[in-house]
């Protein structure tokens, strides 16, 4: 125990985010408790409680870490291409990859985000998670403007619900051929790579200018 007290502060609060991640992904966020996470992270409870208030500490700590690296994922996507639907299917491509490296963070970014910052409880972290998130929309926003502009997508777009209605779509056909693998092989002869082109596919040509279709 020696050896850990020379250390700096954010090693010790990263090994313990870690562990709870681990835990939050076998066991999910309700049925881990503080001592769970301790016993994880190989600290004493008491020592817990130096570097995290509570759960939900940690919990915003995770959100705000699959946040960036969902940032990440699409700037890189986003940054790689110029024709608009070779970006698109960079951004679905990436997006696999994240929810592949990261599932526990991929469902994390589909749960309900607070936009609430007036009571002084809410944490610093909530903040920024949010204000990634809005980053991110406004990725995406360009991203549809772009192809409205270049005559790729529909000019009717109306863009906020497009851009929700895009998250929605995506996520939930990722997050389905993860789920139904099995399911999806056996009853449609698909494989997950092939019912994902599949999906991405048709919401693709639902944004897509008329006379794109293929």
């Amino acid at each position: 125990m020696g050896r850990r007290k020379k250390e700096p502060r954010s090693v010790h609060r990263e090994n313990i985010v870690s562990a709870a991640s681990a835990l939050f992904m076998e066991r999910g966020i309700a049925a881990t408790s503080m001592d769970d996470i301790a016993k994880a992270a190989g600290y004493s409870k008491a020592t817990l409680y130096v570097y995290f208030e509570n759960k939900e500490e940690i919990v915003g700590i995770l959100a705000l870490n699959s946040m960036k690296k969902l940032y990440d994922y699409i700037s890189s996507a986003l940054i790689q291409h110029k024709t608009t639907k070779v970006r698109y299917d960079f951004i679905c491509r990436g997006l696999v990859q994240y929810q592949e490296e990261f599932p526990f963070y991929f469902k994390m970014v589909l749960d309900n985000i607070n936009i609430d910052f007036e009571s002084k409880d809410r944490l610093p972290e909530e903040r920024e998670t949010y204000q990634i998130g809005e980053e991110i929309n406004e990725k995406i926003k360009n991203f549809l403007l772009s192809g409205m502009e270049q005559g790729d997508l529909r000019g009717d777009l109306e863009i906020m619900p497009a851009i929700f209605n895009f998250w929605g779509m995506i996520s939930g056909i990722i997050q389905l051929a993860v789920n139904k693998e099995e399911y999806i092989k056996q009853s449609m002869g698909l494989s997950k790579e092939k019912f994902l082109e599949y999906g991405f596919s048709l919401v693709y040509y639902s944004i897509a200018r008329s006379d794109d279709y293929e």
